[in-house]
């Protein structure tokens, strides 16, 4: 058992992470937050954000974040580099350990680890990330105005984020391993519809071609092997969302079919005294903007939780 109880621990340091942490430091709790590799999670290799409020004229991914970072340090945030290895829910109190066999015990939780696009692991893909490679159509879209790109994908999202980039692109082609997209029919009929959007069917990217920016896609025939060669100016990739949930004790958490934590309204999970935010939710939109407004939701309701189960509750 530790020496200590905290009142809250945050699991994540992307813009879920730091607005909890924001909130729960105003409000002088004794809290932490923990993070396995560098703080703002997807934001940071982002490389230009121009959908979050309040910048007109847009920000860099990694000076977005550390204006949430150094906001939420002023008011006594502490950060600290560390990978959790496990939770145990089943006391009164949740334990977090880590990996340097240590565990933390805290009155409420908020877990905000986030999520991470599923990646094609072709040569060019990590090189280029940020320069034509996207993972996001909301969040790069504007960026290509009267540009071709490529769509890789051929599931709902992929079909749905394919018709929204024909808003800006010249032309959309989707590229998919089969002869036929996996999309609900009523997507399929919208984009066959749309004569901004063409299909490059069973071909596979092997190779995204480029120096400093995209500039196309190297492309495998099924089954043949054939390669050949098509231009583009970026390249988004659908394939799959997973979430960052290897921590989580199995069966512990409500969860929908992909792992993603089930909350309810005050994002509290199916565990009282646990909460989630941001990417790591079970949801159909993930921003900056929705994180940090379920983040702010998620510490009002563990603030309020972890004074409850405090001995002696502090002072607001």
């Amino acid at each position: 058992m530790t020496e200590r109880v905290l009142d809250l621990v945050i699991i994540g340091g992307g813009p879920a992470g730091l607005t909890a942490g924001l909130y729960g430091a105003r409000a002088r709790l004794e809290l932490v937050l923990l993070e396995k590799v560098g703080v703002g999670g997807q934001v940071l290799v982002t490389e230009w954000v121009d959908n979050y409020p309040g910048f007109p004229d847009g920000i860099a991914g990694p000076d977005l974040v550390e204006r949430m970072r150094a906001q939420a340090e002023r008011f006594g945030l502490a950060i600290r580099q560390a990978e959790v290895e496990g939770l145990d829910l089943t006391g009164p109190q949740p334990q977090i350990r880590l990996a340097e066999a240590e565990t933390l015990a805290c009155r409420s939780l908020i877990i905000a680890s986030g999520a991470r696009p599923t990646a094609l692991g072709v040569p060019g893909e990590a090189e280029l990330r940020g320069r034509g490679v996207s993972y996001c159509a909301t969040c790069d879209g504007p960026f290509f105005r009267d540009r071709e790109i490529v769509v890789v994908g051929g599931g709902d999202t992929a079909v749905q984020e394919a018709h929204f980039l024909t808003r800006f692109a010249r032309r959309v082609t989707v590229v998919h391993r089969r002869d036929s997209l996996r999309a609900a029919k009523v997507l399929q009929e919208r984009a066959v519809a749309n004569d901004k959007i063409a299909f490059c069917w069973n071909s596979r990217v092997i190779r995204i071609l480029g120096s400093t920016e995209v500039e196309g896609v190297e492309l495998e025939a099924i089954p043949s092997g054939q390669r050949s060669i098509l231009p583009a100016d970026g390249v988004f990739v659908f394939i799959g969302i997973r979430p960052n949930n290897e921590f989580l004790p199995s069966g512990a958490l409500a969860v929908d079919p992909w792992g993603f934590l089930i909350t309810d309204a005050e994002m509290q999970t199916s565990v009282p005294g646990v909460f989630a935010a941001g990417d790591i939710r079970s949801k159909n939109v993930r921003q900056i903007s929705t994180a940090v407004g379920e983040a702010a939701v998620a510490a009002l309701a563990a603030e309020g939780h972890a004074l409850a189960r405090s001995v002696s509750p502090k002072t607001p």
